[in-house]
């Protein structure tokens, strides 16, 4: 769901842009936004701009594809969603230009800013994250 319908009830092309390339992302992660479950991110498009962002973009591909896929090709579906998730719905491309930027190669891409409902920028490495010594105590109640 675009922020601008979320937050303000405005619904509009530019809200199925978002749509569309939140679809293009789950494709290519094999993730659902909704339900995300990460120890370092809120949600599927904060996981994918912080990769993006630090040259790891690949690390979102779903193992299911193995190595069955162009690089280049998975890079710029990457670029294509996140350009469709930008939070300001004016600065989202429109569909016939988004399948244009699928569809060739040629076609130069500009640089997507934020997307929506990014809540941190804090990402963590995956040898940041410790298993914690959870452990289950038991309370004695006692009445006064």
């Amino acid at each position: 769901m675009a922020p601008e319908y979320a937050f303000d009830g405005k619904f509009s092309v530019k809200s199925d842009i978002f749509s569309m390339g939140v679809v293009i992302l789950e494709i290519v992660s094999g993730k659902k936004n909704r339900g995300f479950n990460h120890p370092c991110y809120q949600n599927l498009l904060e996981q994918t701009w912080l990769l993006w962002k630090e040259g790891r973009e690949l690390e979102l591909i779903d193992p299911c594809y193995n190595s069955s896929y162009v690089e280049w090709q998975v890079k710029r579906c990457i670029q294509v969603g996140l350009l469709c998730v930008q939070n300001i719905a004016d600065e989202r491309p429109m569909m016939p230009s988004v399948v244009l930027m699928l569809s060739s190669e040629d076609t130069p891409l500009p640089e997507p800013k934020n997307p929506g409902f990014l809540l941190h920028s804090n990402s963590c490495r995956p040898s940041q994250i410790y298993a914690s010594g959870n452990s289950v105590t038991m309370s004695e109640v006692e009445g006064r």
